[in-house]
């Protein structure tokens, strides 16, 4: 119980707190927890089938891989952080929001969908790390795994899959491509589980200094992140209004 409400306690007061960046027209709680819901079970769900079977298919490959990139003992680990699971989970996230697509009724109702369906995301992943942590290193081990990432992946959730969101609205209203923002929320997202990943992966290069550099810069990227998300929010709510 400890753990279920560090990880979805905290993912739902993120939510009321981008849920009122919008002063004029804010969403029904009920439509958002609707999406946070889908986030945190259907997208959750369909991530993991999808990079069950493309780490499967990546393994059953990673000699021709080795060959185009060299011989790397973390190089599978690397493809799956940085690559497979953006690619992925951006997707699914991307396909919460989608369901809900025709109660967009303004552009920034877009970004907030998003959000939910990544925070909602946010909340089931976070649970899941905690429990491993407590099943290898026992409860103190949970609860920082669950400080941390609450003040880190959360965000990166959140803002990442409401630059999908802004592009479904746009797309519903304006009929522009997803496409740019599918992929501008698959880098945002990589290059956070790059620098998550920094720490293991350059130890060998820079020491313990190396987890420092990883974690600092993940950090600096969800909460630029979730200030660009709220400021165009800002921006897009006071245009709807004064149009």
């Amino acid at each position: 119980m400890i753990l279920l409400l560090a990880a979805f306690v905290p993912a739902l007061v993120y939510l009321v707190w981008i849920r009122n960046t919008e002063r004029y027209g804010r969403e029904p709680y009920g439509r958002l927890l609707r999406i946070f819901i889908l986030g945190a079970t259907l997208s959750v769900v369909t991530a993991v089938v999808l990079e069950l079977i493309l780490m499967a298919l990546l393994s059953m490959n990673m000699e021709r891989v080795y060959e185009i990139l060299g011989e790397n003992q973390t190089l599978e680990s690397l493809i799956l952080a940085v690559v497979i699971a953006p690619i992925v989970e951006e997707f699914t996230k991307g396909m919460s929001v989608f369901r809900y697509r025709r109660l967009i009724s303004e552009i920034e109702d877009g970004i907030i969908f998003g959000a939910a369906a990544g925070l909602g995301f946010a909340a089931t992943e976070n649970l899941l790390y905690e429990t491993s942590a407590l099943m290898s290193d026992g409860m103190t081990a949970a609860l920082e795994t669950a400080v941390l990432r609450m003040l880190s992946s959360a965000l990166l959730h959140a803002s990442a899959s409401s630059v999908f969101g802004l592009g479904i609205a746009r797309g519903v209203k304006q009929r522009k491509g997803l496409l740019p923002y599918y992929l501008g929320a698959v880098v945002m997202h990589g290059l956070f589980n790059y620098f998550a990943s920094f720490g293991p992966l350059y130890e060998n290069d820079f020491g313990p200094e190396s987890y420092l550099i990883g974690l600092a810069a993940a950090f600096i990227i969800a909460i630029v992140g979730i200030v660009v998300v709220r400021a165009k929010i800002r921006q897009l709510d006071f245009a709807s209004k004064h149009n």
